[in-house]
């Protein structure tokens, strides 16, 4: 029998970004800014749960937002 993992939600976790953004009064560009990125394409990418942040920028969101990374990223069972 195979075994079932939990997986990340991307969809959630770009709605939880977002959630998170607002409450921490930031727009996306105060994060292209602080992650230095030339365009914001990839912020927009998380917001829609195209795809994940690195790890790293995990990192960088988690302080951001004053949080840890379990409290940004959405598993689902």
């Amino acid at each position: 029998m195979l075994k079932k993992f939990p997986r990340v939600d991307l969809v959630a976790t770009g709605k939880r970004i977002e959630r998170l953004m607002l409450k921490n009064h930031l727009v996306v560009k105060d994060l292209q800014e602080a992650f230095g990125f030339e365009y914001p394409q990839a912020i927009y990418k998380w917001l829609k749960g195209s795809c994940l942040p690195t790890i790293d920028n995990l990192v960088i969101l988690a302080l951001l937002f004053h949080t840890t990374i379990d409290k940004i990223v959405v598993i689902s069972e």
